[in-house]
């Protein structure tokens, strides 16, 4: 799949690209929390509601687009991923606030960096086969 392919998604372009960089800047900054041996703060919360609002922004363009005379190739698997992907940053709150040492922070660390896989998994699901 090209890059020009994945922006022509509903799930790609700048809103897309934009989400994944919040996600792997926060991953960082939860790993440094990791090896400094520190909970997971506010800034942390804060990290996860902003990477939370870049995830609602690409479920309301995938619905607008699935509305419309589109679709994604894979419908089922397209679903499961946006499913999946919503509730990834409240879970790694959650999970977050009851593990309150280094371990906390790992948690977020390990969410933040599966959550721009699924971002490229529901661009190449959308993609529809053989085109």
């Amino acid at each position: 799949m090209t890059s020009t392919a994945a922006a022509e998604t509903p799930v790609g372009g700048a809103l897309a690209t934009v989400t994944i960089v919040l996600s792997l800047v926060l991953a960082a900054w939860s790993l440094l929390s990791t090896a400094r041996n520190r909970p997971p703060d506010r800034s942390h919360l804060a990290g996860l509601a902003l990477v939370e609002l870049g995830l609602l922004a690409l479920v309301v363009n995938a619905a607008l687009a699935w509305a419309g005379d589109s679709g994604p190739g894979e419908a089922a698997t397209f679903l499961g991923y946006l499913v999946t992907i919503v509730c990834l940053p409240p879970l790694a709150a959650v999970l977050a606030r009851m593990e309150p040492t280094r371990w906390g922070s790992l948690i977020v660390t390990v969410i933040c960096l599966v959550i721009p896989v699924l971002i490229v998994r529901l661009q190449q699901t959308w993609q529809v086969p053989g085109a």
